[in-house]
């Protein structure tokens, strides 16, 4: 990290950011529609957070995980999800497309993760989640590019 001074693209563009906080909600009302639990979706944040290295994010969605009473020890284990019993088939899918998405540069979305996500996710789920990776690995970009202050 540097001391290079950056242009808060949040503040600087205030308009473009509202319509990503909006298409958040959005996703957020899409994926409760499909199903998906509130817990599952923290989760989510909080995977695709830690694999684009945003503190800001992992701090805010960690916190608000907890405070919706998920238990420590899954945020803990979840960059090792599929080596634990923590989660649900549902939550596994989940977990495993929303890692392809952000992994996207390392050969897209793979087929095999894809698949293994449809056998456990309806199509709306399917949709919910892949959305909700779109908007969180967007977050993550104007809060990293920002470099966005996480203090103690």
């Amino acid at each position: 990290m540097t001391n290079t001074q950056r242009v808060r693209i949040d503040k600087q563009h205030p308009a473009a950011y509202k319509t990503l906080i909006a298409l958040s909600t959005e996703v957020e009302n899409s994926a409760a529609a499909a199903g998906l639990e509130p817990l599952t979706l923290e989760l989510l944040k909080i995977r695709t957070s830690q694999i684009n290295g945003c503190a800001f994010c992992l701090r805010m969605h960690s916190r608000d995980a907890l405070k919706k009473g998920e238990n420590p020890d899954r945020i803990a284990v979840l960059p090792a999800w599929e080596e634990t019993e923590y989660f649900s088939a549902t939550e596994r899918a989940a977990l495993r497309l929303t890692e392809a998405m952000a992994h996207v540069a390392d050969g897209h979305v793979p087929d095999e993760d894809y698949e293994a996500a449809a056998a456990d996710l309806t199509e709306d789920q399917i949709s919910a989640v892949a959305w909700l990776s779109v908007v969180m690995n967007a977050f993550n970009r104007v809060a990293i590019t920002s470099r966005y202050q996480v203090a103690p």
